[in-house]
C-alpha cells in the first residue's frame, strides 16, 4: 500500500459508464479486490463502475499500461470506455505528447487516438468468434447459421422458469454474448437474465450480457449487464461485440452508430477476418480528489 493516507484521483466517464482512475506512474498504490470496491463504492467511496490503473508498460513498443478493475474488486482484462478515458488522462495529466498511444492490457495492444476535445477513437483489436477462445462451452449445444455467424441454442434458468435462448458469442478481449431482439430490452428482462447469464456455467470467466435491439443499418439500441458490475450506462466493448456480431448476421451495417442510455457510441467493422474494430466515443474528466484511507 502506498505510505500516504490519501489516495489522489480523478473521476471520469465515457458515455455514463464512469471511472475512478488512479496514476500508479507517479504514486505506488496496491490495490487489493477491498480498496478497489471501497473507492467503486457509490454510498462511501468514490463511486464507478471500474477503477482504472495507469502504469508504466513491460514492453518496449508501448506508451503504458492499462489495468482495470470492477467494482466487485476483480480485475478484467479489457474495458472500451475506460480505454478511451485513459488516453484522455494521460494526455492532460501531461504523461505523453501523443494523441496516439499503444497501451499494453491482459487483453493486448490497444491503440487510442484523441481525435478531438474530449472525443477519442480506439483501434480495439479484432473480434474473437471462436467460443475456446471467448471462452464459451459450447460442447452439445443446438446451433444455427444466421449470415455469417453461428449462433447456440443456450439453456438458462432464470425467475420466469427454464428458458432457451439463441445467443451470439464474441471476446473482444473480454467474453460477451449478445441476445438480438425485436423491441428494446426491459428492466426487468435486463435484470432477471442478466443476472442469470453472467455466471451461466458454459462461461468459465463470467460474461457480459448484451441485449441488442436494431433500429436500422446504421443504429442499433444496446442494453449490457457487465460481469462484476450490473448494468451500467454504456459498454464500450459490449457495443464492439454487439455490432460485430449484428454486422456478421447481416442486421448491420460496417459503420453503425450504438445507442446506450449513457450516450452513442460509433463502431466500425470491415468484417474481414482478423481485422480490426474501431471503436469512437466521448471521455469526460468529472472531478479530482483524493480518497482518505
Amino acid at each position: 500500500m502506498t505510505q500516504t493516507s490519501h489516495i489522489p484521483f480523478t473521476k471520469m466517464h465515457g458515455a455514463g459508464n464512469d471511472f475512478v482512475v488512479l496514476n500508479n506512474i507517479e504514486q505506488n498504490i496496491e490495490l487489493s479486490p477491498r480498496l478497489v470496491k471501497a473507492l467503486a463504492d457509490r454510498h462511501f467511496g468514490v463511486g464507478a463502475d471500474q477503477v482504472l490503473v495507469v502504469e508504466a508498460s513491460t514492453l518496449a513498443d508501448c506508451d503504458f499500461k492499462y489495468r482495470i478493475f470492477n467494482a466487485d474488486g476483480s480485475e478484467v482484462q479489457q474495458c472500451g470506455n475506460g480505454a478511451r478515458c485513459f488516453a484522455q488522462f494521460v494526455f492532460d495529466k501531461k504523461l505523453t505528447s501523443k494523441t496516439r498511444i499503444r497501451v499494453e492490457t491482459q487483453a493486448g495492444i490497444i491503440e487510442p487516438e484523441l481525435i478531438g476535445h474530449n472525443w477519442v477513437k480506439v483501434n480495439m483489436g479484432p473480434a474473437l468468434f471462436d467460443p475456446t477462445r471467448i471462452p464459451f462451452v459450447a460442447d452439445g449445444l443446438a446451433t444455427r447459421q444466421v449470415g455469417a455467424i453461428t449462433q447456440y441454442l443456450l439453456p438458462a434458468d432464470t425467475g420466469r422458469g427454464r428458458q432457451e435462448l439463441w445467443v451470439s458469442v464474441a471476446s473482444m478481449g473480454n467474453p460477451h454474448v449478445v441476445i438480438q431482439l425485436e423491441q428494446p430490452a426491459s428492466d426487468d428482462l435486463v435484470q432477471s437474465l442478466g443476472t442469470t447469464l453472467e455466471s451461466h456455467p458454459r462461461f468459465p470467466e463470467r460474461v457480459n450480457v448484451g441485449f441488442l435491439n436494431v433500429v436500422d443499418k446504421n443504429r442499433a439500441h444496446l442494453r449490457v449487464f457487465e460481469r462484476g458490475v450490473g448494468e451500467t450506462l454504456a459498454c464500450g466493448t459490449g457495443a464492439c461485440a454487439a455490432a460485430v456480431c449484428g454486422m456478421k448476421m447481416g442486421l448491420l451495417s460496417e459503420r453503425v452508430d450504438i445507442i446506450k442510455a449513457g450516450g452513442t457510441l460509433t463502431i466500425e467493422w470491415s468484417g474481414q477476418a482478423d481485422s480490426d474494430v474501431f471503436m469512437t466515443g466521448p471521455a469526460q474528466t468529472v472531478f479530482e480528489g483524493e480518497y482518505c484511507l
